[in-house]
């Protein structure tokens, strides 16, 4: 393989000379596909027209790699520096003591200059990744632009299409996994654009904007949201914005979720947790507070409204099994936080969360043990340490480099005095008096991620404790988890990824060492599963979103995924059996509680099913005639005015499924008279691996050469069991194949396409 001898050119870079990047093109291997031109951010790739081979341009080139990654034949590569540029650094706050202080630690960008300094290292790519690892698919390089342009409000504007929570989730998120971490330099192996840092900026200095009506996609619609978290808010706050009718019910006095009470105000300020909160209640939300949604209450809300996005979180605090247990001085995270919220802003010690009046405790203050080594576990050892605790120690059984904590959050905890032990774990908690005093610790080992730790049970070590906080995560109400079922749903991505997302070049590289290397496009796609699912009722007119749907997650996946439903609500636009006038308005959002789940009385309004504007036809197909038949029947849907995806089973996955609002399947009949006849293997597989489909519209038809048997009928009751509707089924023949599509066709339409 020749390549050509790297020269040694040079450009100026911030002032200074610096040796440029070399564009090798192997002649031999590059097809002419233009997948390298399209995505070079830098115009370094043109095409050599007489040959049909891509040629580069060093002097454009800043050795970013993009052509690299996204090149199918591995026709580039490329020599030299990574022209990246000095990134804009956060400042952070050192304290001499952390006793009593509730400061904001991470501290933002201080100039205009600054911001601009930074966006003006975005390379705004064609394709960007960082959109794809934005779990709310932010128009990064949009808002990076207007802060170059220093219009800030456009900025806030462009941020605020698909985010309800930026100024939150510029603090709290975790960018080196998502976004910054799916930078392209940060790819290419060096140091991302602060994302985190712009997005911040931008919404520390231009006001909050009142929801205004976007759309008129959702009058006439009653939404309850079930949940003031994360998921809830932005559910609703979408919802708002088509018109649609809103009623939030929270079981917390309070609302805000997680961010209003889980996170301390060293991290998250609780005037910018609130901030959402004030938005909807000036948008005029009704809000029911200290009212808990249970199992029982479900059919009576499905009849007084629409529809239902169930955001009540993962709130059972999961708990060590362990001798000692059930003694005095053992709480859990959730528990502690609130009060140690509570005391930090009244500035108060650790005895006002707990541990008044106990006997024992060291002489320089209580000694805190916490369970658990992640993002939570830290709040609360760094929330103990500012109340006044001797020490406050955190132990996890997972080897330190599997950590699941920010390596930014360790580092600031371990400066604040925070001890962290990993590679141990609780094995006995032992009393006096009926209160914890010791606990009984047992190293672990663990050489592989995926794989748990292992006990050394001989090698164990007693430590004296007055309070010991369980904060190892939280697990899914099972009642009510029961009651929807398909969740939670496994946040795990299946088969070959999506065209789309292969030559974006996010699955190429994992992230960079100062993003922690974290596997950014394998956790981009599989957060996908988490979006698309929110999209898809799990019951008839009865959604999920956030840590309901898949377990404890982040605030910006949460965030989303109540768009994602808000969104499947309104194109949708369910209606409950029996209608009444009355329960069509809403009130504002008050500070007093509201209780029960009253409805309203009036007189009937009888809803009328609204027709298919989207339609899925699906087909299995061995010798064709299966194709051929769904081709006929989706030409013959697409005179009706529907929008029709005429694919393969094999190209129909989530996302797919989501996006219609009829899915008519066909498939072709397997087997023999004498020993069996059944739908396609490959139909009943797909089958299989389907979501819940919550009242979702289905035909089903298959075409056979001898006998079909009840095949149709098994594909009908499959989707049945899937939760959705079936509203035609039919049979063909190879033999007058046509005639019968077309007949099968004018059902569906008259089923579901004629407007009602």
């Amino acid at each position: 393989m020749t390549v050509t001898e790297e020269r040694q050119a040079y450009k100026v870079v911030g002032g200074s000379e610096v040796a440029t990047p070399s564009i090798h093109v192997l002649v031999e291997r590059c097809a002419g596909c233009q997948e390298c031109v399209i995505r070079c951010p830098q115009g370094a790739l043109t095409m050599n027209t007489d040959l049909w081979i891509a040629k580069g341009d060093d002097s454009l080139c800043v050795g970013c790699r993009q052509c690299e990654r996204t090149c199918p034949f591995s026709a580039i590569v490329i020599d030299g520096p990574v022209l990246a540029g000095e990134r804009v650094e956060r400042k952070e706050l050192h304290l001499d003591s952390v006793l009593g202080n509730n400061e904001e630690i991470r501290k933002g960008i201080e100039s205009f200059e600054a911001a601009r300094k930074e966006a003006e290292r975005c390379l705004d790519c064609p394709d960007p990744t960082c959109m794809r690892g934005c779990p709310a698919h932010n128009d990064i390089p949009g808002f990076m632009r207007a802060v170059r342009d220093s219009d800030l409000p456009g900025a806030h504007s462009i941020l605020r299409n698909t985010s309800f929570l930026p100024d939150i989730c510029s603090r709290v998120c975790d960018q080196a996994a998502q976004c910054e971490g799916s930078c392209t330099w940060s790819l290419a192996g060096e140091r991302p654009v602060a994302v985190g840092l712009i997005e911040r900026f931008i919404t520390d200095n231009e006001p909050v904007p009142p929801l205004q009506r976007v759309s008129n996609d959702g009058e006439g619609l009653s939404v309850a949201v079930v949940g003031a978290g994360p998921a809830g808010i932005a559910a609703a706050s979408t919802l708002v914005q088509a018109g649609a009718s809103v009623t939030l019910y929270e079981k917390d006095d309070i609302a805000g979720g997680l961010p209003r009470w889980g996170i301390p105000d060293f991290t998250l300020p609780d005037e910018v947790a609130m901030r959402p909160v004030e938005t909807l209640r000036a948008a005029g939300v009704e809000a029911r507070l200290g009212v808990e949604v249970k199992d029982g209450d479900m059919d009576r809300l499905l009849k007084e409204m629409d529809a239902v996005i169930m955001c009540h979180g993962a709130s059972i605090p999961i708990r060590l099994p362990v001798p000692g247990a059930d003694l005095d001085g053992i709480v859990d995270a959730t528990w502690f936080l609130k009060r140690a919220k509570d005391a930090l802003a009244a500035r108060e010690g650790i005895e006002e969360v707990g541990l008044a009046g106990v006997a024992g405790k060291s002489s320089k203050g209580p000694r805190v043990l916490v369970l658990g080594a992640g993002n939570t576990a830290m709040d609360v050892a760094r929330s103990a340490m500012r109340l006044g605790a001797a020490n406050a120690t955190c132990v996890d059984w997972l080897d330190r480099k599997f950590a699941l904590v920010r390596p930014d959050e360790l580092a600031e905890a371990e400066s604040e005095g925070v001890v962290a032990n990993f590679s141990s774990t609780l094995v006995e908690l032992q009393g006096e008096g009926g209160r914890v005093k010791r606990a009984v610790l047992a190293s672990t080992i663990q050489k592989d991620r995926t794989k748990l730790p292992k006990v050394l049970k001989d090698k164990k070590r007693t430590v004296e404790v007055d309070l010991v906080v369980m904060a190892m995560g939280y697990r899914l109400d099972q009642e009510l988890t029961k009651f929807l079922p398909g969740t939670p749903v496994r946040k795990a991505a299946k088969g070959m990824p999506d065209r789309r997302w292969v030559a974006s070049g996010i699955l190429h590289n994992d992230a960079s060492a100062f993003c922690n290397s974290n596997p950014v496009g394998t956790l981009s796609i599989n957060r996908e599963v988490g979006l698309v699912s929110a999209s898809l009722a799990v019951r008839d007119r009865i959604w999920v979103a956030g840590d309901a749907l898949i377990g404890p997650s982040t605030v910006v996946e949460a965030m989303s995924q109540g768009k994602r439903a808000a969104e499947a609500i309104l194109r949708s636009k369910p209606s409950r059996p029996l209608k009444t006038e009355s329960n069509k308005s809403s009130v504002g959002l008050g500070d007093t509680e509201v209780g029960g789940l009253e409805g309203g009385t009036g007189a009937p309004v009888m809803p009328q099913e609204r027709s298919a504007k989207r339609v899925l036809v699906v087909y299995d197909s061995l010798t064709g005639h299966t194709e051929k038949a769904g081709s006929v029947i989706a030409g013959s849907l697409k005179g009706r005015g529907a929008s029709v995806k005429f694919l393969p089973i094999s190209r129909v996955g989530l996302a797919e499924i989501a996006w219609a609002d009829l899915i008519v399947l066909g498939t072709w009949v397997e087997g023999f008279v004498f020993v069996g006849i059944k739908p396609a293997k490959t139909t009943r597989a797909w089958m299989e691996g389907l979501p819940r489909l919550g009242g979702k519209r289905v035909a089903v038809f298959c075409t056979y050469g001898i006998s079909p048997r009840n095949v149709v009928d098994e594909l009908a009751k499959a989707f049945e069991q899937k939760g959705a509707k079936v509203i035609a089924k039919a049979q063909f023949p190879h033999s007058n194949l046509e005639s019968r599509a077309i007949d099968f066709a004018a059902t569906v339409r008259d089923a579901a396409l004629t407007p009602r």
